[in-house]
């Protein structure tokens, strides 16, 4: 739950889950509409066997791409401590060789849209200053997250992800992963086609069987 709700969810608060977890306390969810009973997020053993336990979207973020920055001992370091320095949180950051070489990187992340304006000014002023060729802004993404606990340990769950999004004509324009979750960033026209396609691939759509 705790990831469902950073990742954009917006079931739950993110603060109230982090202190659940820690102390274990049971949440009680329930609808301001009505009466129903509603649902108790818990510890639970066995939970392990569901390898996906659920889609999060999150619209909140931009793409930023830096082409060609010189392929050094610190370059990459004075970027995010820079943007640190100013309160601008990166989340998901890939960086690969160049396909020009002659020692030269590429430096893919994502920032809250919020944050970019403000971004776009320190990173214009580090990239002049490390060789990096115009920088590459897109505002029009979406970041589709699964989630689950013990991904890793799940042969196939990634590769099915992928082929997922493949089959709807959805291109993957970055990947991160962790123990528990698979975040993909797409454009944002895609969004709810490739929600409703992840659903529908891992069964989410179907009720749990009693």
């Amino acid at each position: 739950m705790l990831e469902l709700a950073s990742l954009g969810a917006k079931v739950l608060q993110i603060r109230s889950v982090e202190v659940a977890m820690k102390y274990g306390v049971p949440v009680h969810v329930r609808s301001s509409f009505s009466d129903r009973t509603g649902t108790m997020v818990v510890g639970e053993e066995g939970f392990e066997s569901v390898a996906v336990a659920g889609v999060a979207y999150d619209k909140g973020e931009a793409k930023v791409q830096l082409v060609r920055m010189k392929d050094k001992p610190g370059v990459v370091a004075k970027i995010f401590g820079m943007l640190a320095e100013h309160n601008v949180s990166v989340d998901m950051i890939i960086q690969s060789p160049s396909r020009g070489g002659n020692d030269t990187t590429d430096v893919t992340f994502t920032v809250a849209k919020t944050d970019l304006p403000r971004a776009k000014e320190l990173i214009e002023k580090t990239a002049q200053e490390y060789g990096s060729e115009p920088v590459e802004y897109d505002p029009d993404i979406v970041k589709v997250s699964i989630v689950g606990l013990g991904m890793r340990s799940h042969a196939g769950v990634a590769a099915k992800m992928f082929g997922i999004l493949a089959s709807e004509g959805i291109n993957i324009q970055a990947i991160s992963t962790s123990e528990i979750k698979i975040s993909c960033i797409i454009a944002a026209k895609y969004t709810e086609l490739a929600v409703r396609a992840l659903h529908e691939g891992f069964g989410l759509d179907k009720p749990p069987a009693a």
